[in-house]
């Protein structure tokens, strides 16, 4: 451990690192390794995201057990510091109470196993959705209040996502033994979007032209930027406090002009009426009731938060943290570049 001025900045030698193999926690990885530190995964299951790196990979449960809690703590010990990035969005039949096993539930197992492996400091990825927005002129920050009832309903996937992450938040947050910094990352664009997440925009604007774009917008953030955000969030990041991972506000149109400049494709030409989107609303909540996540991006608050200019600002992060912010045409064109090696387009 280093101090700097009045603050103590952690540097850990060795870190354990959940969520690898998901499109945050593989940029992360490599970013950590890139620094000469020693890094142990806990996964599920073998991934060829992870091929050929030079980690420590253990397969053992996020249970918040005893026995659980024990295997945690004998992973992390010798680890100085925790990046807590595993997270799902499930919004299949049970699909709430999974997210709040990996949410919730496996997140106080590991605060458990910190505690008692000592580790000196934690980290736990959570999400934008926590965290109110504003204008492109006075944006959101980590303080600005939300109304969940208004933006994600009182019930489904999307309320059980918010309500999870909510719950770890405010349980880390606020844990009496290791130190805890939450990062709230908003739409992040980059290469190993395995699924692809965030990412799928661009795949589909590579393949055909797409005429018309959602009203809203979103603040973007590069995906190296985002990993980087996470290990300096973690080194020197005030416990207690959680950091917005974001650099530029853009509306969707703005966003898909972007991407149709890197991927050499038209532009979109038309918004999407709010008509449209009630339509697939009701197309979402038929389809769920066969296949929730073949029908999942049709969720009807998923397509009205699209309509919505939600900005926010990683001020804090800059500032405090020192997060780079690179221009989101790279982030677009990395991207791209990865998913036309891995032929997704």
């Amino acid at each position: 451990m280093t101090v700097q001025g009045e603050t103590t900045q952690v540097v850990p030698e060795r870190v354990l690192v959940t969520g690898a193999t998901g499109f945050i926690g593989a940029n992360l990885v490599r970013h950590l390794l890139a620094r000469g530190q020693k890094v142990r995964c806990i996964i599920r299951k073998p991934n060829p995201l992870l091929e050929g790196l030079d980690l420590d990979l253990v397969k053992v449960p996020l249970e918040d057990t005893p026995d659980g809690v024990d295997a945690l703590a004998r992973v992390a010990d010798g680890c100085q510091g925790i990046y807590h990035v595993a997270g799902i969005f499930d919004p299949s039949p049970g699909g709430v109470a999974r997210m709040r096993q990996v949410h919730v539930y496996g997140t106080r197992a590991l605060l458990k196993a910190a505690d008692k492996a000592g580790v000196e400091r934690m980290l736990v990825c959570s999400s934008s959705i926590t965290v109110g927005y504003g204008s492109k002129s006075s944006p959101g920050d980590e303080e600005t209040p939300i109304n969940p009832d208004d933006l994600y309903g009182t019930a489904g996937a999307l309320r059980g996502y918010y309500d999870t992450k909510l719950q770890s938040e405010q349980m880390s947050l606020n844990w009496p033994g290791v130190p805890v910094v939450v990062v709230n990352p908003d739409f992040i664009i980059g290469a190993r979007d395995v699924k692809p997440t965030s990412g799928q925009l661009i795949v589909s604007m590579a393949k055909g032209w797409m005429p018309m774009y959602p009203r809203g917008g979103k603040c973007f953030q590069d995906a190296d930027d985002c990993a980087i955000g996470h290990i300096l969030a973690l080194e020197k990041g005030r416990p207690g406090r959680r950091y917005l991972l974001g650099n530029e506000n853009l509306s969707y149109r703005e966003f898909m002009d972007l991407i149709a400049g890197v991927v050499g494709g038209r532009k979109p030409v038309m918004a999407i009426p709010d008509f449209a989107v009630w339509c697939g609303g009701k197309v979402g909540q038929w389809g769920s009731r066969f296949d929730a996540h073949k029908f999942a991006g049709l969720d009807p608050h998923v397509l009205r938060s699209m309509q919505l200019p939600r900005y926010r600002t990683g001020a804090r992060a800059r500032d405090e943290l020192g997060v780079p912010q690179t221009p989101m045409i790279e982030a677009v064109k990395k991207a791209h570049d990865w998913f036309k090696e891995n032929q997704y387009c």
